[in-house]
């Protein structure tokens, strides 16, 4: 009998959530309202070490927002790695600024502090390091280098909710965070995201650039964005942020396990400083082509019906939406090597164990 695939990601909708949705139906106030705020609050409290918090319709949109906030002006250069979503880079671009792509950590997969360093110009004006797979940047070394040299940082914080540096949330750092709610993202809100602010003045951009320019209704003071989260989408974040200690726990427990059990695979490296929060739990295939992963995941579906993905198969910097030629031979080797397995809390331990079975085999098949 054909087993039931494992998928690689699964976002988690209960009733509780259904009843939020419910509830902000039945009162008529499904804009940004009240369960914006409440929800803001509630995160900043949870997460983001009390600092103030704006909620908007997407990661993208925060991120996109906060480099505005931040004083991001076209010409400006930000330094980002090339291995991570092409979001990272767009919400630079879009701005009209300069992404100015660096290497990453073979370990951590995480930006490399030696790399931003060298990177640096006399139009950098910030450093946008990201959270990759929920294991957080060095934030001490990329703070040091930023005062040294005068930058703001802004923290991509899509895939590390919870996640913390030194004992310290990441999206505390910098000049704002970022954490994206995207459905298969560790909590989610339906759509969203929210930004850390490190401070009121920022947090006042944020809230203006994401309506249009206003606190008040028809007092337009700058020339702002659409870019509001609704009460309907905060009510789901509500509820699932209630929820995400015990996901995080569970994420952790599945990672654990794979750590002690994988065999013939490269495990995801935790260094000693950082809570890893496992948005994704990547393993490298130390050596292989892109075709040979490739293959190794087609094994791994087809054979043993292991849902898994390759984030991201393509540096950014050679996306056809920049087309760059740059010698960053980590993050090439990483785009060839990654593989990422299923660690969502719907994993079941008959699952963990069908996940351990079918990788050590198709590793074993391909020494």
């Amino acid at each position: 009998m054909t087993r039931a695939m494992i998928p690689a990601a699964r976002p988690l909708i209960g009733q509780e959530e259904r009843d939020a949705v419910d509830r902000v139906l039945a009162s008529g106030m499904v804009a940004q309202g009240p369960e914006v705020a409440a929800f803001e609050q509630e995160f900043s409290a949870q997460l983001a070490g009390g600092r103030e918090c704006v909620a908007v319709n997407s990661g993208t949109s925060g991120q996109h927002l906060g480099l505005l906030a931040a004083g991001l002006k076209p010409g400006d250069e930000v330094i980002v790695p090339s291995f991570t979503f092409a979001a990272t880079a767009n919400a630079v671009a879009v701005c009209g600024a300069v992404p100015v792509f660096v290497d990453v950590d073979p370990d951590t997969f995480c930006i490399d502090p030696a790399a931003i360093e060298a990177a640096i110009t006399e139009r950098t004006v910030g450093i946008q390091p990201v959270h990759l797979y929920g294991h957080p940047a060095p934030m001490d070394a990329i703070v040091d280098i930023a005062q040294r040299h005068g930058l703001w940082v802004a923290e991509d914080a899509a895939q590390a909710h919870g996640a913390t540096w030194d004992g310290a949330q990441v999206g505390t750092f910098g000049t704002f965070g970022m954490f994206s709610l995207y459905p298969t993202k560790n909590m989610t809100s339906g759509e969203g995201g929210m930004v850390s602010c490190d401070g009121p003045e920022i947090a006042r951009q944020m809230r203006l650039l994401r309506n249009q320019g206003m606190e008040k209704q028809y007092a337009n003071e700058i020339a702002g964005f659409n870019n509001r989260m609704t009460d309907i989408h905060a009510a789901i974040g509500r509820v699932q942020l209630t929820k995400l200690p015990a996901w995080t726990a569970r994420r952790q427990e599945l990672a654990a396990h794979f750590d002690a059990h994988l065999e013939g695979v490269t495990t995801p490296v935790v260094r000693e400083q950082a809570t890893h929060v496992y948005h994704q739990y990547t393993i490298r295939i130390e050596g292989a082509s892109a075709a040979e992963r490739d293959a190794f995941a087609t094994a791994l579906r087809e054979e043993h019906q292991v849902g898994c993905g390759v984030y991201y198969p393509t540096p950014v910097h050679r996306l056809p939406s920049y087309g760059l030629e740059l010698d960053l031979p980590v993050t090439e080797m990483l785009a060839r090597e990654v593989l990422s397995l299923p660690v969502h809390p719907s994993v079941s331990d008959e699952d963990r164990d069908r996940i351990v079975e079918a990788v050590n085999t198709v590793a074993k098949a391909g020494a």
